[in-house]
């Protein structure tokens, strides 16, 4: 067993595990390190993702849990880049990133073309994916419903610090009709932390990304594409993407100015529903 840091994939593979040993066998933690003959902490470290687990470990982890060969070795193959500083998931993989998200303390964010996530109404999310004709119809509401159940932690009493940039062209995207867009913007308006609306002529920023932090973990750096889900958490990748929302918070419209945009952009659909010319539409 080899002490590493700790990220997101490890934790929600460490988190996979104690899963399987209350589902499959009657052990607690203890009981459970008393039958593989290890120290307690041991069990609870892996069980955290806090350190990486030696093959013989994972094997006999997994052995006790009751689970054939097959499964073993699929779960060695994923293990085997749970530590990677950079890794890289495919874009229908959601728990890693709601368990992440269930964990920060602090969220940060730059959205483009979209709202971010955890900011969408579930109209506005199911028009994402039945507009872009990527994902199966008949699994579009099981993904509406898992981006639903990540806003949860916007709810919590100790919810995480969060700062919305969100890009001027999001707002000026022909989503839906008039009414799925004015749903969305009066969200934005009154059902966020601090959204910064970066203006539309402000065009040096290429990619969205978002900054989680986290009360004893490094930080990490997401971002996502219709291929992937990427995650980084090189101390280089996290100062470059600091001093991204450093310029970002320099030319984003601050929150006041923000929420008067918004209106303007509601208004514009009030004045002219089916308008589908108009700048704020």
């Amino acid at each position: 067993m080899t002490a590493i840091i700790s990220t997101p994939y490890s934790r929600d593979l460490g988190d996979e595990l104690r899963r399987l040993r209350e589902s499959c066998t009657s052990f607690n933690g203890r009981a459970m390190a008393v039958q593989l003959g290890w120290d307690p902490s041991k069990v609870s470290d892996i069980e955290l993702g806090k350190v990486r687990a030696s093959e013989i470990d994972l094997v006999q982890y997994l052995a006790t849990c009751g689970k054939d060969i097959g499964f073993v070795n699929a779960f060695r193959s994923r293990y085997h880049n749970a530590f990677d500083l950079y890794f890289a998931q495919m874009p229908d993989n959601l728990r890693t990133l709601a368990m992440m998200e269930a964990m920060a303390t602090k969220i940060v964010s730059f959205d483009i073309l979209t709202v971010h996530g955890l900011l969408q109404t579930d109209r506005y999310a199911r028009e994402l994916f039945v507009d872009s004709q990527i994902e199966a119809p008949e699994d579009i509401e099981k993904f509406v419903q898992a981006r639903m159940e990540r806003q949860a932690i916007m709810r919590r009493p100790s919810r995480p610090e969060c700062v919305f940039y969100l890009h001027e062209l999001a707002l000026r995207m022909r989503l839906g009709d008039a009414s799925l867009r004015e749903d969305q913007y009066l969200r934005l308006l009154f059902n966020t932390h601090i959204l910064r609306i970066v203006p539309a002529d402000v065009v040096a920023f290429r990619s969205a990304v978002t900054l989680y932090e986290f009360g004893k973990a490094a930080p990490v750096v997401y971002s996502d594409t219709d291929t992937a889900k990427v995650y980084a958490q090189d101390s280089l990748a996290v100062a470059r993407t600091r001093r991204l929302f450093e310029r970002l918070d320099a030319v984003a419209l601050d929150a006041e100015q923000s929420k008067r945009r918004l209106a303007e952009y509601v208004s514009g659909l009030r004045e002219d529903p089916d308008d589908r010319g108009t700048d704020l539409a």
